[in-house]
């Protein structure tokens, strides 16, 4: 007598038989149908976490995005106006680690598609003019080198000729070693620039990112009339380790987050990325009135 399937069994078989059905499941994974929080491995479908700006839906964590996502978060539609698109980074030391430096800046453009660490222009937020310089953590690590100042300080000094607000999203590991003191230098130019800026009584808000850290924490990213900062970004100088084996004690669970510095006054204010574009469109009213 013939043994009858069960239906659930003829579906097992049908997936082990078929490869066209196991390919085709694994190209739409691979397509980025759904992606996984690192923190709480919540599954979450692309799209949806997408048009909640790359925050989970289940834990909140806030994922890492690329200044072009940073940028359409921020400004209006059709506003932005891109600045010195065109300023390339040299190699003025003939620095060589592992690779060349000039190497390095060639593969790392062509894998993000970026020239440098940062993206600066102009725009509206809800209407409002400001000038944005948004950094990118993927390219060498959001390093500070002689791009990065160069275009900072176009973008802060075009601000106060135009009298606007200007704002820089900080997402850094410090000043870009390959570059040395021209790295360096960079810290008091946008310093520099930032002062004249606050001179002719405009607002500058720093908006600190995971990770602000090194050469950018301690120079422009602490020199805002209000700074913000996205929740459970890591804020601070010196790495975790090496603070610990200086001061021969254990640092807290929470410490250089941004719930730790605002505790401490180091911040203003957390702003959820859903609600960052209403905040500094509201700071910037806020502003404009009391000037």
């Amino acid at each position: 007598m013939p043994q009858i399937q069960s239906l659930f069994d003829w579906f097992a078989d049908r997936q082990k038989t078929s490869p066209s059905i196991q390919q085709q499941q694994e190209r739409e994974i691979a397509d980025g149908l759904w992606t996984k929080c690192e923190k709480c491995n919540a599954i979450a479908y692309t799209k949806e976490l997408t048009a909640n700006q790359m925050v989970c839906l289940e834990c909140g964590h806030h994922k890492r995005v690329s200044c072009h996502e940073r940028i359409a978060q921020l400004i209006d539609a059709n506003t932005w106006l891109p600045m010195d698109e065109r300023l390339q980074p040299t190699d003025p030391l003939k620095f060589r680690d592992l690779k060349g430096y000039s190497d390095r800046l060639r593969d790392t453009q062509a894998k993000t598609g970026l020239i440098d660490a940062v993206l600066t222009g102009s725009g509206k937020i809800e209407g409002l003019p400001m000038a944005l310089g948004v950094m990118d953590f993927q390219f060498m690590g959001g390093s500070m080198g002689s791009v990065v100042g160069e275009k900072l300080t176009r973008a802060i000094e075009y601000a106060t000729a135009h009298r606007m607000t200007v704002a820089i999203v900080c997402a850094s590991g410090g000043a870009r070693m390959q570059e040395g003191m021209l790295s360096l230098m960079q810290m008091a130019k946008i310093s520099g620039a930032l002062e004249r800026h606050r001179e002719a009584r405009l607002l500058y808000l720093p908006i600190l990112t995971n990770p602000t850290t090194g050469g950018v924490i301690a120079s422009f990213a602490m020199l805002g009339d209000l700074i913000l900062a996205e929740p459970k970004a890591t804020i601070g100088f010196a790495g975790r380790r090496v603070i610990e084996q200086t001061l021969r004690e254990k640092l807290p669970d929470d410490f250089q987050t941004s719930e730790y510095a605002l505790q401490r006054g180091f911040i203003d204010k957390i702003v959820p990325r859903t609600q960052l574009k209403q905040t500094v469109a509201q700071l910037i009213r806020l502003h404009q009135v009391s000037g």
